[in-house]
């Protein structure tokens, strides 16, 4: 049955991009049904996209003509999936606060279909607060979204918020409308988040992660349709749908779940775990006195990602993740021959990733290193997800 994409074209200088994913989708037997705002008009023409689509340009809420041979509620009803290509920042603020002030806008309301965003903007309206906000609520929401890439703009400057390749955008649209489930029948093991090393009842040992990142990858996976188990140190974000997830404080409470959760068939550890802890507790409150600074006896840690490597039960694949300071890929490469793991995954934390919610990583394997862009960390888990599965099932 053919596939019957809505394309909502807002209006920016990549809209005539949009023409050319009209031509890829056609090629691939889907109806393309064309919803232009009226900023579109002033880049691309209707006549271009209803030449292209071979159905009629839809760019008007209140038209008897329109409404006569399809009213706007059908119109959202019939689609398989709505597609806002390019989405501008004020389309997004629009579709982020609900209104419905033109045929675009309440097709978006009015429709249950799932909606992919393809943004494409100036590098500092994607990165302001406002806009950054609107994605957030709209993600929050279900609504999916593919890039912005990183390169130069129209306007001269350098950064995020070039609209993704149309090739790009028809593979997300095909992902969403008939998912990937190669990972299926595959258990994989997630680490995420800190771990917390308590010194007294008050104080303790810990670090800056969010576990963002591990959650990201958790819900890839498990969108592939492995059974995830995910061992999360404390963090403060939902667990992801249709994961198991094991919370845990300590490095030994980690590692203890872990073992427990094996045999995997993949075991990818994102987890920042604290290399230290003290030797001994103090059952009470560590006073502070005029003489010197109290003196901390401090124990390494077990380490979660090498006993993983070396472990009877172990996983067919195992991936760390290194966040350094200094010297990111030599210093990844040798922790990578020294833990034993397959790949390593590493990334620069000087530059605000703790908490953050882009990323940009080296992947290092046995045939070298592989640098990828700046990118959400979402999109970071999507592709460490999709090579997963070239893993088990290459191409």
């Amino acid at each position: 049955m053919k596939k019957r994409v809505l394309l909502i074209v807002g209006g920016g200088i990549a809209a005539y991009r949009a023409l050319e994913l009209v031509r890829l989708l056609k090629a691939e037997n889907c109806v393309v049904t064309p919803v232009m705002t009226e900023a579109a008009k002033a880049f691309i023409t209707p006549l271009s996209l209803e030449a292209l689509s071979g159905e009629k340009v839809h760019d008007a809420l209140f038209s008897p003509t329109q409404e006569s041979e399809i009213g706007h509620i059908a119109l959202a009803r019939s689609a398989d999936i709505i597609v806002v290509c390019p989405a501008t920042a004020h389309l997004m603020a629009r579709m982020a606060y609900g209104l419905a002030d033109d045929l675009a806008t309440t097709l978006l309301l009015a429709s249950s279909a799932p909606i992919l965003v393809a943004p494409a903007m100036n590098v500092h309206m994607w990165e302001h607060p406002a806009t950054r906000n609107n994605v957030v609520t709209l993600k929050k929401r279900g609504v999916s979204f593919v890039g912005p890439d990183e390169g130069s703009m129209a306007c001269g400057e350098f950064g995020p918020g070039r609209l993704s390749q149309p090739e790009v955008i028809r593979d997300a649209i095909f992902s969403i409308l008939a998912p990937d489930r190669s990972l299926t029948g595959k258990h994989v093991l997630v680490t995420a988040g800190p771990t917390v090393e308590a010194l007294d009842p008050v104080r303790f040992l810990s670090n800056h992660s969010s576990g963002k990142q591990g959650y990201a990858i958790a819900a890839a996976i498990a969108e592939k349709g492995a059974k995830v188990t995910l061992i999360s140190g404390p963090v403060k974000i939902p667990a992801p749908k249709s994961v198991h997830v094991v919370q845990v404080s300590t490095a030994q409470e980690m590692l203890a779940a872990c073992e427990a959760a094996l045999p995997a068939d993949a075991a990818i550890c994102t987890a920042a775990v604290s290399d230290w802890r003290a030797k001994e507790l103090a059952s009470s409150k560590i006073k502070k006195s005029s003489d010197e600074p109290p003196t901390l006896r401090l124990v390494e840690n077990p380490d979660i990602l090498a006993t993983l490597s070396h472990h009877q039960k172990r996983p067919s694949l195992v991936v760390g993740f290194a966040a350094e300071t200094d010297d990111v890929v030599e210093n990844a490469i040798a922790k990578r021959l020294r833990k034993g793991c397959d790949w390593l995954v590493a990334n620069d934390v000087r530059v605000g990733v703790f908490g953050a919610e882009r990323n940009q990583v080296s992947l290092i394997d046995s045939t070298g290193v592989e640098m990828w862009p700046d990118m959400e960390k979402t999109d970071v888990a999507q592709r460490l997800a999709e090579r997963v599965s070239k893993f088990f099932i290459p191409s």
